[in-house]
């Protein structure tokens, strides 16, 4: 860290990301031994990624609810740490 930096006007922020979303179990049924019921399954699978980030130091929090997870959600993070830490 350079020497013209001064610690107490440094933030220290914690971040991480989260994917949730829904993936179905396989799907069992009651059936006669040996035969082979049909049966319809849901198989398409929905996400959504939390980006989130924590400064414990200032109390300030910042969460964003994204469709996918890529170098433009990050960057979208950044940009709000960035408003809310300019003084």
């Amino acid at each position: 860290m350079p020497e013209s930096v001064d610690l107490k006007n440094v933030d220290v922020w914690f971040q991480d990301e989260g994917r949730f979303g829904q993936q179905n179990t396989i799907s069992r049924i009651w059936a006669p031994k040996g035969s082979r019921p049909g049966l319809i399954r849901q198989r398409q699978f929905k996400y959504a990624y939390m980006f989130g980030a924590v400064c414990p130091e200032r109390d300030k929090a910042i969460a964003l609810i994204l469709p996918m997870a890529n170098t433009e959600s990050m960057a979208l993070l950044l940009n709000e740490i960035s408003k809310v830490t300019q003084v």
